[in-house]
C-alpha cells in the first residue's frame, strides 16, 4: 500500500509510464505534420471528442467504482480477521482453565494457550502468503516448532490445514474437562468466522474482473487518444502537445489506478498492507500471551507498506 503523503511531478508521470511518452510523441508528430509540413488533412475537427470523452469516462468511473469495491472489501475482510484473531486469542486465554488446581495441569494448560495462540498467529500468516502466492514458512518458523510445521507441509490449503490443527486441539480441551459446552460453543463461532473471513479474501483473489472491462476500456481510451491530437490540431496547432497529452493523462490514469485497484492481493505496492497487518496481529497476540519474542512493526519502504 502506498503511502507517501507528498508526491512529485516525476512521480505522478511516472506512474502511467510509457503510454503517456508514446502519446506526447505522437501529439508532436501530428502537430509538426500540420504546421511545418503543411499536411492540412490531418485535422478532423468535427469529430465529437465531447461526446466520446464523456461516455468513456463514465465508463471508466464506473470500472474503478467496481475495482475500489474490491480493495476495500478487500480491507474490510482482513480487519475482521484482525479482529476475530483478537478475540479468539482473549477466549484463549481466559476460557481454558483445568478443574484441577495442581501445577502439573495449569502448566499443561498454559501450554496449550500458547500454543493455540500461535497457531492463530501462523494461521494469519499462512493466510497473507497464500492470498499472495509467496512462501510462508520463514513468518511460519518464527511462530511454530518444527514439529508443527512438518505435519502442514505438504498441505495446498494452509491456512485451512492450520484451522483445522486449532479445531482439533480446542476439542482436545473441551474433552480433558477444560471447557464447558458454552465456552466450547463460543471458540468454535469464532473460528467459523474466521473461516468465513479466508472465504471471502479467495473469492476476490480468485475472481477476477470481468476482461471485458480491461479490454474494451482500454481499447476506446487508445481510440479516443489517438484522435484527440488530430481533433484539436487545427486550433491549438503547435500547441496541441499540451492540450492532447494532458487530456490522454487523465484518462490512462484513471485506466492505471482501476488495474492496480482490482487485485488486491497480487503483492504489489497497491496492494492491501497484509505483511503490516499480519505483523501487528502477531505483536498483539504475543503480548496477550506474555510472550518474550514480539517483533516491531512493519515499516514503509520507499514509501510503500507491504
Amino acid at each position: 500500500m502506498v503511502v507517501i503523503e507528498k508526491a512529485r511531478l516525476r512521480t505522478l508521470l511516472s506512474y502511467v509510464g510509457r503510454p503517456l511518452w508514446v502519446m506526447f510523441a505522437f501529439d508532436v508528430a501530428v502537430a509538426e505534420a500540420y504546421v511545418l509540413l503543411g499536411w492540412k488533412w490531418l485535422a478532423l475537427p468535427d469529430i465529437p471528442l465531447a461526446i466520446f470523452g464523456g461516455v468513456i469516462g463514465v465508463i471508466a468511473g464506473f470500472r474503478n467504482a467496481s475495482a475500489y469495491a474490491r480493495w476495500w472489501e478487500a480491507r474490510t475482510l482482513w480487519g475482521g480477521v484482525v479482529n476475530h484473531s483478537r478475540s479468539f486469542a482473549r477466549e484463549v486465554l481466559t476460557m481454558i482453565a483445568p478443574d484441577e488446581t495442581g501445577d502439573a495441569s495449569q502448566g499443561e494448560a498454559g501450554e496449550m494457550k500458547r500454543k493455540l495462540v500461535r497457531l492463530q498467529i501462523a494461521f494469519v500468516h499462512a493466510l497473507h502468503h497464500r492470498l499472495r502466492g509467496t512462501e510462508p514458512w520463514h513468518d511460519l518458523a518464527g511462530a511454530l516448532s518444527d514439529a508443527e510445521l512438518d505435519r502442514l507441509r505438504g498441505r495446498d490449503n494452509l491456512p485451512l490445514a492450520i484451522q483445522q490443527r486449532i479445531a482439533s486441539l480446542v476439542s482436545i480441551c473441551y474433552q480433558w474437562g477444560w471447557l464447558d459446552n458454552m465456552r466450547w460453543v463460543r471458540l468454535d463461532l469464532t473460528l467459523g468466522n474466521l473461516a468465513d473471513y479466508q472465504g471471502g479474501c479467495e473469492r476476490i483473489k480468485y475472481t477476477p474482473l470481468p476482461r471485458v472491462y480491461d479490454l474494451f476500456i482500454r481499447l476506446f481510451m487508445t481510440i479516443f487518444c489517438v484522435l484527440l491530437p488530430l481533433g484539436m490540431v487545427q486550433s491549438l496547432k503547435l500547441l496541441t502537445p499540451i492540450g492532447s497529452t494532458f487530456v490522454a493523462f487523465i484518462f490512462f490514469t484513471l485506466d492505471r489506478i482501476g488495474r492496480d485497484l482490482e487485485k488486491p492481493f497480487e503483492n504489489l505496492p497497491h496492494d492491501v498492507a497484509l505483511t503490516a497487518i499480519s505483523r501487528s496481529v502477531e505483536i498483539d497476540l504475543k503480548q496477550m500471551a506474555g510472550e518474550q519474542d514480539v517483533p516491531g512493526p512493519v515499516t514503509a519502504v520507499d514509501g510503500v507498506l507491504w
